[in-house]
């Protein structure tokens, strides 16, 4: 068996190094090491592992399976012992609470500079660490304990979670100036499924929310193209390569003087709900509380 004291996170973040690299040369040298020192360091690896990590090839290495199991292990090592020191940092540093908040898109986008920005100023011992997800993927987050705190859209199941109302956002069509669908002022989403959409990446509850209102009227999304974020959309809209479907307040009002007109949208769907959550039953620091009662109480 296997003994977790044997490993060294130095020779983790060399291992590290040469998985990216695919080569002990291209690793020394981005790691300012030398070849030996590389060397030595990934021999001690498979020794405490018993395994062989890598496949030396002519033009470099290949990771084998249980490299490819060492790098998800020590890439989670690695993160979590550098949020490590710097939390410890920034305690040294006068910090007194550190919340870990997971937000979709629409939140950081529309809401949460305010929303923050009043928080932290009555609140300037605590730090808030922000990272941009999915809203599955905050679900999952708060579960596991990865994230104290989470914003995620409504149409995302979450069980074993404690929500509460945050806010409430509307979605409109976003089509291009001169399109036959500008100078109207409400529309059915049912009634411009014949166009071609402008959507965001796989896995985004907005489009899980438009592929589901497609599908209830029996007609599927056209697709165009997908962009990983709500400027990438708006650019291709823009551009003329579809139209899409995005929360009102995330598009400026500058975007209508380049090319994008905002149609409202009359289906009930549109208007939508983003929860504020932490997992529940947890025991939650003063801290993380704070922030979840006043976040709850912007609507």
């Amino acid at each position: 068996m296997v003994n977790p004291l044997h490993f060294d996170l130095q020779s983790l973040r060399v291992f590290l190094l040469v998985a990216e690299h695919g080569s002990l040369t291209k690793a020394a040298e981005h790691g300012q090491l030398t070849l030996s020192a590389v060397s030595k360091r990934i021999a001690e690896l498979e020794s405490v592992t018993d395994c062989a990590l890598f496949i030396r090839r002519a033009r470099g290495v290949e990771l084998t399976p249980a490299g490819l199991a060492l790098l998800d292990h020590a890439t989670r090592v690695i993160d979590q012992v550098n949020r490590m020191a710097n939390e410890m940092g920034d305690y040294a540093a006068g910090v007194r609470g550190h919340v870990r908040m997971w937000a979709n898109t629409s939140a950081i986008v529309q809401f949460l500079p305010v929303d923050l920005a009043g928080f932290l100023s009555g609140h300037p011992g605590i730090k808030v660490s922000l990272e941009e997800r999915l809203s599955h993927e905050i679900v999952a987050a708060l579960g596991s304990g990865k994230a104290d705190i989470g914003v995620f859209a409504d149409n995302v199941p979450a069980p074993g979670i404690e929500r509460r109302l945050y806010r409430r956002d509307e979605l409109v069509l976003l089509v291009p100036q001169g399109h036959r669908f500008a100078q109207q002022e409400i529309i059915r989403f049912a009634d411009t499924l014949d166009e071609d959409y402008v959507g965001l990446s796989d896995g985004s509850s907005l489009l899980a929310r438009m592929t589901d209102a497609a599908f209830s009227v029996e007609r599927s999304l056209k697709l165009r193209i997908q962009a990983s974020n709500f400027d990438g959309v708006c650019r291709m809209i823009e551009a003329g390569l579809g139209i899409g479907v995005l929360p009102r307040d995330s598009v400026s009002d500058e975007r209508g003087k380049i090319g994008v007109s905002k149609v409202k949208l009359s289906d009930a769907w549109a208007t939508r709900t983003l929860w504020v959550g932490v997992k529940a039953e947890s025991a939650l620091s003063s801290d993380i509380l704070s922030l979840f009662d006043y976040m709850s109480e912007r609507n």
